[in-house]
Parts: C-alpha cells; sequence; structure tokens
C-alpha cells in the first residue's frame, strides 16, 4: 500500500505540472471510491488511521489515501492554509477558524468518530499501580516530585513525566484537562523534538516513549491508548506487557475498587457518567482521562476525501476503531450493570 501512495503522489505531481503548464485548470476526476485523497492526522492516532487506509485501499483498489503524519497544532495549521482538506484530531474547529474557512466559501463538515483515553504507563519495576486525579495533578505541575511522595515504602526517587513532542495533543491534554490552568512543571519533558512530518517506517514518539519508561524504573509515559492495546486480545481487555499501565481513581484515596484503567468499556462508563451527571442513575464514572477524536473535512462532497471520511465514520470503520482499543462513537455499546448480593 505505501508503494501504491508514492506512485499516487507521482502521478498526483505530473498531473497538476502539467495543467499549469498547459494553463488549464485541473478538474477532479476523483470519485468516493476511486483517486487520490490526503488527509493529515495527529501523529498519536497514526496505528489507527494506517489500519483504516489499508482496508479501505484493499476494498478500493482504484483509491490511494496519502497520510501526513504530524503534531495536533500542525495538522489544523494545514487544514486552515487549506493545504490539507481532510483531517483527524483531539478538537473542534475554533469559531475563528470556522470564519476563515467560510470566508473561502468551504463547507465544513465535522464527525466524531472515536473516544480516546489518555493512558498513564510506568516501569515493570515499579509496584505503584494506582493513583489519584489530585495526585496526578500534583505529579504534572511539579508539586509531587519524587515516588515517596506517593508511596512512603517507594523504593525510587524522582518522578520522570514523560510525553511524546512539544505540541502535541498529550501535552495539551495535560495542560488543559490535568493542570487545570496551572503551568505543567519542569519534570515533564518531551521524547522527541518538533517536526513537520513523521515517518511511519521509523520508531515513532510514542513508541519511544514506551521504550524509555520500560528502561527506566522512575519514569512515568503519558500517551495515547492505542500505542499499548494488546493487538492479540479480542475482547480489549488487556495491554502490552513491555509496562504497567496505572488505574485512576476520583477519589483522593486510590483502591483497587474505585480506580480504572482505560479498557473501551471503561470509557463507555465515563461517558455515560458525563452524560447522566445529574441523573440519578449517573452511576460512579469509569476511566477519566478521555478525549474525543474527529474528522473534520472542508473538501467538496463526491471526492475521494468524502469517501474515507464515510468510510471512518460508519460501520467498517468504527469496527477498526475498536480492534484498535478505543470506543467507537459511532457504534452502540450495550453497559449491563450487575449487582452482587
Amino acid at each position: 500500500m505505501k508503494k501504491n501512495r508514492f506512485i499516487a503522489i507521482i502521478i498526483a505531481t505530473g498531473v497538476l505540472l502539467f495543467s499549469c503548464k498547459n494553463g488549464k485548470k485541473a478538474e477532479r476526476t476523483d470519485t468516493l471510491t476511486q483517486g487520490i485523497a490526503e488527509v493529515a492526522v495527529d501523529e498519536c492516532f497514526a496505528p489507527i488511521l494506517e489500519e483504516e487506509i489499508n482496508v479501505f485501499e484493499s476494498l478500493y483498489r482504484e483509491a490511494s489515501v496519502i497520510p501526513t503524519y504530524t503534531s495536533d497544532a500542525r495538522v489544523y495549521d494545514l487544514l486552515m492554509k487549506d493545504s490539507i482538506r481532510l483531517i483527524i484530531g483531539t478538537r473542534e474547529l475554533t469559531d475563528n477558524e470556522k470564519a476563515v474557512i467560510n470566508e473561502r466559501k468551504q463547507r465544513v463538515r465535522k464527525y466524531r468518530i472515536a473516544i480516546d483515553a489518555i493512558a498513564l504507563i510506568t516501569n515493570k519495576a515499579n509496584p505503584d499501580t494506582l493513583l489519584s486525579l489530585d495526585a496526578l495533578k500534583g505529579i504534572v505541575t511539579g508539586k509531587v516530585t519524587n515516588w515517596k511522595s506517593i508511596n512512603p515504602a517507594s523504593k525510587l526517587d524522582s518522578i520522570a513525566v514523560i510525553f511524546d513532542s512539544p505540541n502535541s495533543s498529550t501535552i495539551r491534554f495535560i495542560k488543559d484537562s490535568i493542570c487545570g490552568g496551572a503551568p505543567v512543571g519542569h519534570n515533564l519533558r518531551a521524547i522527541a523534538p518538533e517536526s513537520e512530518t513523521v515517518d511511519i517506517n521509523q520508531v515513532m514518539s510514542n513508541a519511544k516513549v514506551i521504550q524509555y519508561v520500560a528502561a527506566n524504573p522512575n519514569a512515568l509515559g503519558v500517551i495515547g491508548v492505542n500505542w499499548i492495546s494488546n493487538p492479540n486480545d479480542t475482547t480489549n481487555l488487556s495491554f502490552i506487557n513491555d509496562v504497567n499501565v496505572i488505574s485512576l481513581s476520583r477519589e483522593d484515596d486510590a483502591t483497587p475498587k474505585n480506580s480504572f484503567k482505560p479498557f473501551p468499556y471503561q470509557m463507555a462508563l465515563e461517558l455515560a457518567y458525563r452524560e447522566n451527571r445529574d441523573s440519578e442513575q449517573k452511576g460512579t464514572g469509569g476511566y477519566p482521562l478521555t478525549r474525543n477524536i474527529y474528522a473534520i473535512i472542508t473538501d467538496a462532497q463526491g471526492g475521494l476525501s468524502s469517501g474515507f471520511f464515510n468510510f471512518v465514520a460508519n460501520d467498517r470503520g468504527q469496527r477498526i476503531i475498536l480492534k484498535a482499543g478505543l470506543l467507537p462513537a459511532n457504534r452502540p455499546m450495550r453497559l449491563v450493570r450487575i449487582n452482587a448480593k
């Protein structure tokens, strides 16, 4: 598939140069299932989008989807510059961004395609696998800098918080949803520098976070859950064996009973909790560090960009999202509460 994408780039460039040389405006020939389309993707979701693209191209042999894996900030910058008209990211457009697109006489279409979780990972030698949200906030704001502050019996020293890259959606989530307006601590470090594009064939920054945590007992990694999901577990109830995955609690005293891991069903419990917050049936919630993933398109309907946009949002694409360990946004999940007597 990657070879086909390379060929598609050459063909697209040749057509553009020929049209410019002849002084003619290039006419679109793509359809919903054939042609060439580009998509800018938050690199945090590269594994999922690679699978989505591979399945889509295997179904539609005359289709070629060319991804640009980059930082969260650059994904939206490419859309605003009209360089790419289909993106996958973790936030909706701002009113100012919508106004810019409206001035170009383009129509914005948006789909929430998945609910993602920000997972916390530690070294296998670290026995502490429970953490409260309050303690986590203390860690990422630099108020809690030592594992002994979390557990006096710990044999580990200073906490090194590792995330992917400086302008990623992960660090934005840490600032907005965990720090709550407080500045991040000096103990946070990006594992990779900022780059315009990311080569899927190289070791990506999220994979480097896993490698660092696996090699350093004091580390606490912050990462998208799809990077640690067990691809061999069809039940989505386990993770890779390289690292420990932290269970999080809303309570000050985190216990196994009140703490949750970033499994899809526990993301669903959290979603139900938030949607029924004012109801007597709201429950206790689930894994608290969740965020939405959106597909946003400004391209005209009827082209291959729209075809891929529809594919990801519909049943086949949603199955791929579930297999990757995320919660599909457009596929119902039935939650059954069992009360033990």
